[in-house]
């Protein structure tokens, strides 16, 4: 409970930086869903704690020679 509470500040963070950052940097994403997308899904989904670790988790795989293609959020 506490988590989804906590999870609403970091969500508007992600829909802030996809308002703003992400329209004027060129699109790199080589996941699917993109990164933020990612993010707010599982911030919506599992809370501030495991929403947010997913997310970094996901973020830290971002770098180049690292994998590509389709991942969902897991249940």
């Amino acid at each position: 409970m506490i988590g989804k509470v906590l999870a609403k500040p970091l969500i508007w963070l992600v829909i802030g930086y996809q308002a703003t950052l992400s329209k004027v940097m060129p699109p790199v994403c080589r996941f699917e869903p993109s990164c933020s997308r990612y993010a707010r899904e599982a911030l919506e989904r599992h809370g501030a704690f495991r929403g947010g670790w997913l997310a970094l988790r996901r973020l830290s795989r971002c770098r180049p020679f690292g994998g590509s293609g389709y991942d969902p959020v897991p249940d």
